[in-house]
């Protein structure tokens, strides 16, 4: 995987060319993860409705520890009201971290804990080693897009432990990258929420019961870019009256679609430049306020949304490999020169055995999974984490990732 002759690779990153290591993390990610399936399974059980329920599944909440049960809570997303907005059943946001898309006034003081938004499959996640916040999200259901392009349009609860009060105008979302095709072998993996042809419009409606005001979606331009293997897409969202006109102005994003990340895989070996690429493109985009001229004090770098079916596995690997080549610098920092990152916080299953603490893939492979649930699902792609960072390295040399010129 890594070789020590590529200049400036890391001591640790060298270590991880050893399969034993490697074995002994995905061992120790597997078993953490375990107990944090069964403190899930336990909250989900004694949140039940039903006394019946909760009295059957007894023995297994209370073998399970209280802490692990409050911290890995999931009993917002279990409730039956919210059961058809989750496109895995087996896939529901942790409660501390979930994002809430929150009705009222700029200043409406949300959390996510708040019981007057409504619900998403989605957790606010930070990087460890690169700072960066990004909310991770499951791709929209034909009845939960007028919710998830709400996120752009309304304020949503803020991330966990940050002073920002709402996030609806300065440091609003407008940047969504999606890491899977609309249809993967025949099945349906992301509802298609923007029409395909520029300058059309489509109009999303709320959900079932709710009052919320339509929403008039456009594809203002697209444009495939190769050698990033995506399309990028500018959309414009803008809410219609009750006699279906346009009200206010309308509101800007950037759509990002990766083609060449299969569901439960990775990009293939000669797909790894085109993912390198795509993620810079990402950066720059979330970072280009061409398309805001008429606005000031924008944030420079918000939060981006990013989703591939169920916004765990491909998402949990793009973030971490995101973090990670943010840390040596291949990315723009997340934060101003001179501020500092505040720590994230302790995992009640305390820290990774000393064997592997120093290796920073297994840090924010373990941190991720802290924010939600199942995050870098399977065993190749956290490898794909290793080795796209040493692809970085060896591209930033003029070679190989095996070594070679």
């Amino acid at each position: 995987m890594a070789d020590s002759k590529i200049p400036g690779l890391p001591k640790w990153l060298e270590t991880a060319h050893n399969a034993a290591h490697i074995t002994l993390v995905l061992r120790t990610l597997q078993k953490r993860e375990r107990t944090r399936i069964m403190a899930r399974a336990a909250s989900k059980h004694q949140s039940h409705p039903s006394k019946r329920h909760r009295i059957s599944h007894f023995a297994s909440t209370v073998t399970t520890k209280a802490e692990y049960i409050k911290h890995y809570s999931i009993a917002a997303g279990s409730d039956p009201a919210y059961e058809h907005d989750n496109r895995y059943f087996d896939i529901v946001p942790y409660d501390r971290t979930r994002v809430v898309v929150c009705p009222g006034e700029p200043t409406h003081d949300c959390s996510s804990s708040c019981t007057s938004g409504r619900y998403l499959n989605a957790n606010w996640v930070r990087e460890l080693a690169g700072g960066k916040w990004w909310i991770a999200t499951q791709a929209p259901l034909p009845h939960t897009a007028h919710t998830f392009l709400s996120v752009i349009l309304e304020g949503i609860s803020p991330p966990p432990g940050t002073t920002i009060s709402n996030i609806r105008q300065l440091n609003r979302v407008r940047t969504i990258v999606q890491l899977t095709q609309n249809l993967e072998s025949g099945a349906r993996k992301a509802h298609i929420y923007f029409p395909p042809v520029e300058g059309q419009s489509w109009v999303i409606e709320p959900e079932r019961g709710r009052e919320d005001p339509p929403i008039q979606v456009t594809l203002v331009r697209s444009q495939s870019i190769e050698e990033a293997h995506c399309v990028q897409s500018v959309v414009s969202l803008q809410l219609l009256s009750q006699d279906r006109t346009p009200t206010g102005d309308p509101v800007l994003f950037q759509h990002l679609l990766y083609a060449s990340w299969p569901d439960h895989g990775v990009p293939a070996r000669e797909d790894r430049d085109g993912l390198l690429r795509f993620i810079r493109l990402v950066d720059e985009a979330n970072r280009d306020l061409s398309l805001f001229t008429g606005m000031s004090n924008l944030d420079p770098n918000p939060p981006i949304m990013v989703n591939c079916s169920a916004g765990v596995g491909r998402t949990g690997a793009f973030i971490a490999i995101c973090s990670l080549l943010r840390y040596y610098r291949f990315l723009s920092p997340a934060v101003k020169a001179g501020e500092e990152v505040s720590p994230l916080p302790p995992s009640p299953l305390g820290p990774l055995p000393p064997e592997i603490q120093d290796d920073m893939v297994a840090q924010e492979v373990d941190s991720l999974r802290e924010q939600r649930p199942g995050m870098v699902q399977r065993d190749d792609q956290v490898v794909l984490v290793y080795e796209t960072l040493v692809a970085a390295f060896a591209s930033a040399a003029g070679m190989d990732s095996d070594g070679s010129d």
